[in-house]
């Protein structure tokens, strides 16, 4: 019988990508991993953030293999600008070849605006259909995952967002949080055919300071009411390179998910 804790993630940037960022308190250490480790999660989202790491990542997954799962970012955050001209698709379907807990490719920052204040994806809906052919006929099929904000439910997104398995779904400003559930509800009728995976920002990066503890609280424990229902299949913690700062949203998570994580759904 699945566990809680099997259908949790941590988000993992490089140790430091924060730093200096966000209204955060001090410099961050803490590799992907460990703060994996650190609250108690074995599956693992790795991002390209600021463009690093660089390909080749072989170096980079040798400790993943102390996780369950992993899924790895053909397309990094909007300031990876080398992921504009070219995705790292090829070599995250390498790299599951070499190591058999990676499960997907992921892609953050997705959406953007074009030169008349329209959304756009970063690439077209033909190419992500050949990323979705690419990483299914891969010699083990991968998953695409993508990343959805609840400011974007609207219908122009549908066609990129039918072409991924998985969707992460975000609230960046915890101000919006209260109307967590009915966008959610939103954004499962525009896209009903996919699967949905909680995103939970341990910080308020949107307004650069810290995540209100009961605001986080209620965030993490409606996300658990429907993963038990079936409406998510996971919950996603944001981010590693925070974990170290001693947060106090994070130190609850800590003892949350001790406590929870070996209930079976």
């Amino acid at each position: 019988m699945p566990a809680i804790r099997d259908h949790l993630w941590v988000w993992g940037h490089h140790a430091g990508s924060h730093n200096g960022s966000y209204g955060l308190p001090a410099d961050s250490f803490m590799a992907p991993v460990e703060g994996a480790h650190y609250i108690g999660v074995p599956n693992l989202i790795m991002v390209t953030y600021g463009n690093l790491p660089k390909p080749p990542f072989d170096q980079y997954a040798i400790p993943m293999k102390s996780l369950n799962r992993v899924v790895w970012s053909i397309l990094g955050d909007s300031s990876s600008t080398r992921n504009d001209e070219q995705t790292d698709l090829e070599h995250v379907i390498g790299l599951a070849e070499k190591f058999p807990n990676i499960t997907g490719g992921i892609m953050d920052d997705f959406l953007t605006a074009d030169a008349n204040g329209r959304v756009v994806g970063r690439y077209s809906v033909n190419e992500l259909k050949e990323f979705a052919r690419a990483l299914h006929d891969a010699r083990r099929p991968l998953g695409l995952w993508n990343v959805l904000y609840e400011h974007h439910l609207e219908k122009e997104i549908v066609p990129y967002y039918e072409q991924c398995d998985v969707i992460t779904f975000w609230t960046w400003k915890a101000r919006d949080l209260p109307k967590l559930e009915e966008r959610l509800s939103k954004a499962k009728e525009l896209l009903p055919a996919q699967r949905f995976v909680l995103g939970c920002y341990a910080w308020d990066f949107g307004a650069g300071q810290p995540m209100a503890l009961d605001v986080f609280k209620r965030q993490c424990e409606l996300g658990l009411k429907w993963l038990r229902e079936g409406k998510v299949e996971g919950l996603i913690f944001l981010a590693t390179c925070i974990f170290d700062l001693e947060i106090d949203t994070v130190e609850w998570l800590r003892g949350w998910i001790a406590g929870i994580g070996d209930e079976s759904i």
